[in-house]
């Protein structure tokens, strides 16, 4: 269904309503002063919404009755979280990691065979918070679904998103309390997977090679995979980071990390490989824009150092499949086993692990608040002193 002509703003509204939130076939009676909607059957008839002094909020609650909407489900609170404007400030991905948790949630059924975001607000607590979480994480569909593949981390996803959805609706009478609050978290097992340096660097070696062949011939991989590779581990970066990076980053004494998560920005100093991999990611981008006679912008921040052929920003898909284009190609090339396959965040792994330094070094270096997320990211063994000197 199309969304119709755009609203024209009406002067003779009452000036309390905002005309372009009004909801979809809500109409306004100039003469007598009232709401209504037209209700679809055999003979369409008009329906009364609400007099002059109806707020948005009603107008909006009386459309939702007439179409069937139940604003006492869990699915109500998620949906209007969705459409909020705290969701659409989230990261690109937060949103879709966000969407793919709702839809987790909508397509597990209870024991009573009910979808679980139909179930009223009002019986969902921390119990049943913890009944999902717990049958995600160990893999089940339904309440009465064998358990397949555990996956805590989708488990632990879902709470995350709840938690989230529930605090977003309680100072805006959604919901009482955040029924996510509290629940006991499943396990995320640790499967960074990170390359040994040996190994890395020969993967990084053919991802170079194969990238520089011509474009959709045998063989060939996308030719910013390997320079990526070296600016995620030089800088300790995650593939996001990577990906955001421009001109604006760049400064004479290195690279400025702009990092995620909360961790801290800091500059990478230029190493040779860096400084290589840097100018020629922009050397191949300037090419692309001169080929396609795009408009180069003014401003650093809006000059992408990592393009696709189009001469746009890569995007998270386009990165991820080109990442695993060139993880099957290494271990085609028998430079990978199979069970050695890694992504491009264990490079991070294995560039804090490299780093060195004590662990307050490597914490400047990897830009982290706490000391606890060092210690997941370093791998490495202390060496330390005997006992006695004899």
């Amino acid at each position: 269904m199309t969304k119709g002509r755009k609203r024209k703003y009406d002067p003779s509204m009452p000036a309390h309503i905002e005309q372009n939130q009004l909801p979809r076939r809500c109409y306004w009676n100039r003469r007598d002063r009232y709401w209504y909607t037209m209700v679809d059957g055999e003979a369409p008839r008009m329906r009364r919404l609400g007099n002059d002094d109806a707020l948005l909020s009603d107008l909006h609650h009386a459309m939702e009755c007439l179409s069937g909407i139940d604003r006492e489900t869990l699915d109500y609170l998620l949906d209007r979280h969705e459409k909020s404007a705290a969701f659409r400030k989230l990261s690109s991905d937060t949103q879709s990691d966000y969407r793919r948790c709702r839809a987790i949630i909508n397509a597990f059924t209870t024991k009573l065979g009910v979808p679980f975001g139909k179930l009223k607000l009002r019986k969902v607590d921390l119990p049943v918070i913890q009944l999902l979480v717990d049958a995600v994480a160990d893999g089940k569909r339904s309440h009465n679904d064998v358990a397949d593949k555990a996956t805590p981390s989708s488990g632990a996803h879902v709470q995350r998103y709840l938690s989230a959805a529930f605090v977003w609706g309680m100072p805006r009478g959604l919901c009482k309390f955040n029924a996510a609050k509290g629940v006991d978290m499943p396990d995320e097992a640790a499967n960074h997977r990170m390359p040994d340096l040996v190994t890395m660097k020969a993967v990084v070696a053919l991802f170079k090679r194969r990238g520089g062949l011509a474009t959709r011939t045998k063989g060939s991989l996308a030719p910013y995979v390997w320079a990526v590779a070296v600016i995620a581990y030089e800088c300790r970066m995650r593939s996001v980071e990577v990906r955001n990076l421009s001109d604006a980053n760049e400064s004479k004494e290195g690279v400025i990390v702009d990092r995620r998560k909360g961790s801290l920005g800091n500059v990478t100093r230029w190493s040779p490989q860096l400084r290589e991999a840097w100018d020629w990611l922009k050397t191949r981008r300037q090419g692309i824009w001169a080929a396609k006679r795009m408009p180069i912008p003014h401003l650093p921040k809006d000059r992408p150092l990592v393009v696709a052929e189009t001469g746009r920003k890569v995007v998270k898909s386009t990165m991820a499949s080109a990442w695993r284009r060139a993880m099957a190609a290494a271990i085609s090339a028998g430079v990978l086993a199979p069970d050695e396959k890694f992504g491009l965040h264990a490079i991070k792994h294995r560039a804090i692990t490299d780093t060195k330094g004590t662990k307050a070094d490597k914490q400047l270096a990897s830009g982290h608040k706490t000391m606890q997320m060092v210690h997941h990211y370093d791998h490495s063994l202390p060496v330390v002193d005997p006992v006695s000197d004899g």
